[in-house]
């Protein structure tokens, strides 16, 4: 079941929200060749603890760590590791943070030093799909609607779009109803309602949109091995359109 949140709970989740934003911004300026995302992991366990939050992920159903680091071909839920990022890597750090009860959920992708053009066209269009997909998330559009200008988008610069790892509802929990893929058809799907909190999280790959699991159970990887991309914001529907709970300043 969908639980609609009333305007003065929106603005409760707003503050883990700006609390999963500003360590997006810290670590921006701490990415660069050298770095392993096991540094990122260790700052981002200070950062939360300092600023009044706990780490969502650490723990759920068995996930040992405070943030997901997919490199290259990792498409998400990937494990910080020991091995330094090197000069044009790209790494999508995916992060929730719970604060008063409530959760913010945002992935972003960096680019390591300077990237290859390839990496750094996958990683604009994605940006792009996920602002495009936020267009859409007005009241009275379906999921549908907002889902096809993504894929749309995606397609018609070469990208496949990830199907078998789905956008999903904010709250309490990071997991809620409603469960979607980031595919779909214009009228078709759950309409949108005023008070829904829920994630737009295109995964874009440069090649097949198939993946493959690692032996430890969590990694998912491109089938092909190539690069992956990834943007996601938690977003509110409101009576004057789309809220961005986990916008960076």
């Amino acid at each position: 079941m969908v639980t609609l949140k009333s305007r003065a709970e929106i603005e409760e989740m707003r503050k883990a929200g700006r609390i999963v934003a500003a360590f997006h911004q810290a670590i921006s300026r701490m990415i660069r060749p050298g770095v392993t995302t096991l540094d990122i992991e260790s700052f981002a366990v200070r950062f939360l603890k300092e600023n009044g939050a706990k780490p969502y992920m650490k723990g759920y159903k068995g996930y040992p760590f405070a943030t997901c680091a997919s490199v290259n071909d990792v498409i998400a839920h990937g494990f910080p590791s020991r091995k330094p990022l090197k000069e044009g890597d790209i790494v999508t750090i995916d992060i929730a943070a719970e604060a008063e009860g409530w959760v913010g959920d945002s992935a972003w992708c960096y680019a390591v030093g300077e990237v290859p053009e390839e990496a750094r066209h996958l990683m604009r269009v994605t940006k792009e799909c996920l602002y495009l997909g936020i267009e859409k998330a007005v009241v009275g559009n379906r999921i549908g609607d907002v889902m096809h200008a993504l894929q749309t988008h995606a397609e018609r610069n070469g990208f496949s779009v990830v199907r078998d790892l789905l956008g999903h509802g904010v709250g309490r929990k990071m997991h809620e109803e409603p469960n979607y893929p980031h595919v779909g058809n214009p009228g078709k799907g759950f309409r949108l309602k005023e008070g829904m909190v829920f994630t737009i999280e295109p995964m874009l790959n440069a090649g097949t949109a198939f993946m493959t699991i690692d032996a430890d159970g969590w990694t998912a990887r491109t089938a092909d091995g190539s690069l992956s991309a990834q943007f996601e914001h938690t977003i509110a529907i409101t009576a004057d359109g789309p809220m961005i709970l986990t916008a960076q300043s």
